[in-house]
């Protein structure tokens, strides 16, 4: 858990961008991960220099080499020793400002082995924008008070930076909140056999936060050598179109020692994405609203719902990019649970009938404030290609921990627990009423409705009998009520008038 500490040094850090001119929230996360990056490239060969002076050997494949690096942008040489963090955070501030303004950052835009490609590969286009010494100082100052040494710590940190990235304006769309990232990972229960893709993952916070269920439940499997090379390289997948995201997303994975992902630039519903069957988990909260060129998407996604609505085309991505067995947990609006156009019921059946729905859970339109006000749900699925739904578990989430206003301050209400354990209980939930949070609809009835996944269709609104006064007894009332006002102001009229 992060502390207050720590948020004040973050905070400091924030304002010194802002007060250095730079007052776009993604600008500032952008320009603080890649000062992150050059301090962690420096304190892991730290690490790796220190043990190997114990061991009397030399460390292999060192990002900062002996002797002289080629500064392409310059075409100049540059001792490697300039590059690294604890060297250049001790130069006088201007001297240290134009070594990392010219030779750091170009370094790490030109970094292409080893664990730093998945991040340099999207450092082609990046700007450095810190313009003068002084707020660099001040800037590297007060990362170099950050332990970047503790990984779990360092995640935490840059949460909290991507939370005021959404707090702070119009950027909240790209991050899902951590709780319910975290609510979906649990509910799905990801293992070191799977393939795990996010194909809209902004700053990859479901790939994250599967990465860390991983650690929390496979510590000591992840010791074997098989294991923790398919954690680093081969098991988590993100995908999105924009540069910056990539760049933020692979970052936040290094963070969280996932040190090769899967990472790349990609529209996932164009022709040019042909992954089928190949994941065996999908997590995801794709863009609602967003635009699609409409000659461009993969014609395989028209086959199962013949739209131009990105949030259906991208329930229909995950049909065909899950393996056979596969599960799917992504957050829809409500839209898709009732719409009544030929694309929303032909997307529903898909699921219901070709598929194994498995649950619906219908989220309050308060959990994507202060930026959204969006009503939500979260579909459950496994793909099976042949059916296999016989009944349909839905929940009415009416609380997650926080209020459900423009705040957002913690409470004690909370259904996330509850889902949760019910979710991986749900033989207990046959005897459930209509009346209760959550209940089982059969196949059938779901079929007889059209298709239709909106709780509110088959939940049993408990109804109390009102019994009114007869309108002569409420006409007496009043009368005797205008009596008495009546009698009041000639009371009134005589002691002062």
């Amino acid at each position: 858990m992060i502390t207050g500490e720590i948020k004040n040094q973050i905070d400091t850090i924030w304002d010194t961008f802002w007060v250095g001119g730079i007052t776009n929230s993604m600008s500032v996360l952008e320009q603080m991960t890649y000062l992150f990056f050059m301090k962690m490239l420096d304190d892991a060969q730290l690490k790796k220099e220190a043990s190997a002076n114990i061991l009397g050997v030399s460390i292999s494949n060192p990002t900062f080499k002996e002797g002289m690096w080629h500064n392409p942008e310059t075409d100049k040489d540059v001792p490697y020793n300039n590059l690294r963090w604890h060297v250049f955070k001790n130069m006088e501030a201007t001297q240290m400002f134009n070594t990392v303004r010219t030779d750091v950052f170009a370094f790490i835009k030109n970094l292409s082995d080893g664990k730093s490609s998945a991040y340099s590969r999207f450092m082609r286009d990046a700007v450095f924008l810190i313009q003068n010494p002084r707020t660099l100082t001040k800037i590297v100052d007060g990362v170099d008070a950050l332990d970047m040494g503790n990984r779990d710590a360092m995640g935490d940190v840059y949460e909290y930076v991507l939370g005021k990235m959404a707090a702070s304006g119009n950027n909240g769309q790209f991050r899902t909140p951590r709780h319910i990232i975290r609510m979906m990972v649990e509910l799905m229960q990801p293992t070191l056999k799977d393939e795990i893709c996010d194909p809209a993952m902004g700053s990859a916070g479901f790939i994250v936060e599967s990465a860390k269920y991983i650690t929390e439940h496979y510590k000591n499997d992840l010791l074997k050598k098989e294991n923790a090379e398919h954690y680093k390289g081969k098991m988590f997948h993100g995908f999105d179109t924009d540069s910056t995201m990539l760049r933020i997303g692979a970052m936040n994975l290094m963070l969280h020692g996932v040190e090769e992902p899967d990472v790349a630039y990609r529209d996932s519903l164009s022709s040019s994405n042909n992954d089928t069957e190949r994941y065996t988990l999908c997590l995801a909260n794709p863009p609602f609203a967003g635009s699609v060129d409409t000659e461009d998407i993969n014609k395989s996604l028209l086959a199962i719902t013949k739209t131009k609505k990105t949030e259906l085309l991208f329930v229909s991505l995950f049909v065909r990019m899950l393996q056979v067995g596969g599960r799917c947990a992504s957050i829809v609006p409500d839209g898709v649970l009732f719409g009544n156009s030929t694309a929303h019921v032909a997307l529903r059946k898909e699921l219901v009938d070709n598929q194994r729905l498995q649950a619906v859970i219908s989220m309050p339109s308060g959990v994507f404030q202060p930026y959204s006000g969006v009503s939500t749900a979260i579909l459950i699925f496994t793909k099976t290609n042949a059916g296999g739904t016989d009944k349909v578990w839905f929940y009415d989430m009416q609380a997650d921990g926080y209020t459900l206003d423009q705040k957002r301050t913690e409470c004690e209400e909370n259904d996330i627990p509850d889902i949760i354990a019910r979710f991986h209980n749900l033989t207990e939930e046959e005897n459930r009423s209509r009346k209760d949070k959550s209940f089982f609809v059969p196949v059938d009835e779901i079929r007889e409705n059209d298709y239709v996944l909106s709780m509110n269709k088959y939940k049993e609104v408990e109804r109390e009998q009102v019994v009114y006064d007869a309108p002569d007894v409420i006409l007496s009332r009043i009368e005797n009520l205008e009596s008495e006002i009546n009698a009041a102001i000639n009371e009134f009229r005589t002691k002062f008038m």
